[in-house]
């Protein structure tokens, strides 16, 4: 039992003196004080660079402009629907038959009917699904709320 007494007593003298240590060297005169904790001063931040980039207008007008003139003439404005137009005219005859027009559906449900008995079962029919991407989660939003 007298073990635990002078253990004890020992352990009260170690942590008396580191006490004692600790006190006086704070209070050395040729010590440096701590600082005090003071709020950070919020950074100032510059002003942003002036946007330099078209607007997205600019862009489509520059986009139809082929020629770079200033102006958008109908042949321009149309360019885009005559080469769409032209990707559909599969026989170039100027025409845009049915079957012309909806070749990519038509082949849809072709690839789809896999027995060939020109209807689609519930089965066939889910493989003409469209394929969407997935978006991507706003990282601003919680998922609770998206």
């Amino acid at each position: 039992m007298w073990r635990y007494l002078v253990g004890m007593l020992a352990g009260l003298l170690l942590v008396g003196g580191g006490i004692a240590l600790w006190q006086s060297v704070g209070s050395q005169p040729g010590s440096v004080p701590a600082a005090p904790l003071q709020a950070a001063e919020p950074a100032v931040l510059a002003d942003p660079p002036a946007a330099t980039e078209k607007t997205r207008e600019e862009k489509r007008f520059a986009r139809y402009d082929k020629d770079k003139d200033g102006k958008v003439s109908r042949e321009e404005f149309l360019a885009s629907r005559r080469k769409a137009y032209a990707k559909l005219d599969a026989n170039g005859d100027g025409r845009l038959s049915f079957e012309e027009w909806s070749i990519k559906t038509t082949d849809r449900f072709a690839k789809a009917d896999a027995d060939r008995d020109a209807t689609l079962t519930g089965a066939e029919f889910a493989t003409t699904r469209v394929a969407r991407k997935a978006t991507k989660a706003n990282p601003c939003i919680p998922e609770s709320e998206s």
